[in-house]
Order: C-alpha cells, then sequence, then structure tokens
C-alpha cells in the first residue's frame, strides 16, 4: 500500500510540474527556414551517429569473430581437364 501511494505521489508531482511548466504563454516568432536549418542539423547529426555506430559495431563483430576464425580459408582449384601433350 505504501508503495502504490508513493508511485501516485511521484505521478502527481510530475505532472503538476510539467502543467505548470507547459502552461507558460510565449511571445516569440519561430521563422520557418530557421525550423528547417534546425531540422537539417538534427538529421546530420543522427545520420553522422548511426555511421559511426555502424562502423564501431563492424569492428566490435570482427574483433569477437577473429579468434573463432582460426581456421584458414579452404582454397578450391580446379584441375585443367584440356591439357594437352
Amino acid at each position: 500500500m505504501k508503495k502504490a501511494l508513493l508511485r501516485m505521489a511521484k505521478f502527481m508531482y510530475f505532472f503538476s510540474a510539467m502543467f505548470v511548466m507547459m502552461s507558460f504563454y510565449s511571445q516569440a516568432y519561430i521563422d520557418p527556414s530557421a525550423t528547417t536549418y534546425v531540422i537539417q542539423a538534427v538529421g546530420a547529426v543522427i545520420i553522422a551517429l548511426g555511421a559511426v555506430l555502424t562502423v564501431f559495431r563492424h569492428k566490435i563483430v570482427s574483433f569477437f569473430k577473429k579468434g573463432k576464425g582460426t581456421e584458414e580459408k579452404k582454397e578450391i582449384h580446379f584441375e585443367d581437364d584440356n591439357t594437352e601433350a
């Protein structure tokens, strides 16, 4: 019962704090072109982080596969049947 009351109190605190913070009116104007720049910057950061994470993921996977792949790669050689004497 105590945990339920504590969770309810936390929820009410969070809800009331967000209600107070979001109820202020702003007298500002955001230019649409400025919004486009912000969207482009956020997109560039997301794409760059994705590329960095992919590179590091491949490096980490190859590091752990290095120990497992101790066998040499087998090469297949075909003999020529067209050997002329």
